[in-house]
């Protein structure tokens, strides 16, 4: 496959080229507003504001926050998004170490102060504070030596400390509790405004990329030529060349109270014990831009959407050949609704439906709800996917049920994440296919001339 110039500057150029970025051009605050604007234009086009009180950053904001925007971001549409996906789990390529990059042409060891520095937003009035939210943190698994990238928010707590949020069960927190048995702090470098290639390369989750797994080789597969990698100044560790800020430091045994912060469900999270993080260095582009995502915005989401439906086309084409296409939906937030489409031809392809839901569950731990419709709906319009549901499914005989199963902790209706999954049957019977034929029109269009 051939090779894709994904930094930063690049997809941020193309989205520009598309029409797809709105320049701010008031000055904004970081206490809210910006954040507020961000929520108000939430699956629209990015927000670059230029002029961010205090600061002399500008702050890109909703960047990868609709479908419009990352496939602009791209220059590819959905399919071949989803196929740079796949590659990202079946053809990693090893990243490259280089001798310099822009993310180091100005370096602070000293004095640093990350409320003054970067303007770092306050998102909500329920946040317990200003946070990092468009961080990839980079790390060493300091037993295997693999590396990890994955998204971590940072809560400022002082010039140069922040608290980390580690959920259990995320490589993050596995390799800092292996530093911590072993008495020692662990090395880390976030990187704000990196390659796209990486930016969706930490969103895959455990499933997807197991603990052996290298994010930063996946980063390469995906963008289908190595990432050009830079020592950091301070850790022994290194970051993307091309990034536009990177912070770097160590986690230490230290914990602060950390939150609340208005997450992806929706919701304010709750607050507690986090991980400590002292900053050691700050090291950026000269004239940087500052990447922000808001927690319970589209762009949280959105990051997922692309990684999961090659993950789940994956499984589910292995696993049940009559699967043609996949959606996961805007209103289970791109991770808990699935739609599949399937393509009975034969009578031997009946109840396979059946098993793509148990295949998706399976898949996909997150998944609540999996729709399967046959191959003449379009699974991308809500509106037909609706369609099938109100003409083609029988609630006596095609639901489905999966009591006590395991989801997403976050989901508040859910036993602490056990909850009971649903799987709805939409699809015509084989032999029923000509009665539930929708009926045909001819093909006609009105010319510039042709009305008044």
């Amino acid at each position: 496959m051939s090779d894709l110039d994904l930094s930063f500057r690049s997809a941020l150029a193309r989205l520009e080229t598309a029409g797809r970025v709105t320049h701010v051009r008031r000055e904004v605050s970081t206490d809210l507003e910006a954040a507020g604007l961000m929520k108000r234009y939430d699956g629209d086009k990015a927000l670059l504001f230029e002029h961010v009180a205090g600061h002399g950053m500008a702050v890109l904001g909703n960047f990868l926050g609709s479908s419009a925007n990352v496939e602009a971001a791209f220059g590819l549409d959905r399919r071949g998004i989803r196929e740079r996906m796949r590659c990202a789990l079946g053809a990693p390529i090893a990243p490259r170490q280089v001798e310099s990059g822009p993310c180091q042409e100005i370096v602070k060891t000293s004095g640093i102060d990350l409320g003054r520095d970067l303007p770092v937003l306050r998102h909500s009035p329920g946040d317990a504070g200003r946070f990092i939210t468009a961080g990839v943190v980079i790390v060493r698994d300091p037993k295997t030596g693999v590396p990890n990238a994955s998204y971590h928010r940072l809560q400022l707590l002082g010039p140069d400390r922040t608290a980390i949020r580690l959920d259990y069960g995320r490589h993050l927190r596995t390799a800092y509790e292996r530093a911590q048995k072993a008495g020692r702090p662990l090395p880390i470098a976030v990187c704000i405004g990196a390659d796209l290639a990486l930016l969706y390369a930490a969103a895959f989750m455990g499933s997807q990329m197991p603990l052996e797994a290298d994010e930063l080789a996946a980063a390469g597969g995906l963008g289908g030529r190595p990432l050009e990698l830079v020592r950091c100044v301070s850790q022994d560790l290194s970051v993307v060349a091309e990034t536009e800020i990177v912070i770097e430091g160590e986690l230490t045994a230290e914990t602060a109270h950390e939150g609340p912060f208005a997450e992806f469900v929706g919701y304010q999270s709750d607050a507690g014990p986090a991980p400590i993080f002292n900053v050691t260095a700050l090291t950026h582009r000269r004239d940087p831009i500052y990447h922000a995502i808001n927690g319970a915005g589209r762009e949280t989401i959105m990051l997922r959407k692309y990684v999961l439906e090659a993950s789940a086309l994956q499984a589910l084409r292995a696993a049940v050949p009559i699967v043609e296409d996949v959606e996961m939906t805007a209103g289970g937030l791109y991770r808990f609704h699935l739609v599949i489409q399937v393509r009975k031809q034969r009578p031997q392809d009946e109840g396979m439906q059946r098993n793509a839901m148990l295949a998706a569950f399976s898949a996909l731990k997150d998944l609540d709800y999996v729709i399967v419709v046959d191959d003449d709906i379009d699974i991308h319009d809500p509106v037909d996917v609706e369609y099938a549901l109100a003409t083609r499914f029988e609630a006596s005989r095609d639901l489905v049920l999966i009591p006590g199963a395991r989801g997403h902790e976050y989901i508040r209706v859910s036993n602490g994440g056990i909850r009971t999954k649903l799987g709805v049957d939409a699809t015509v019977p084989l032999g029923e296919r000509e009665r539930f034929t929708r009926a045909a029109f001819a093909q006609v269009e009105l010319g510039p001339g042709d009305v008044g």
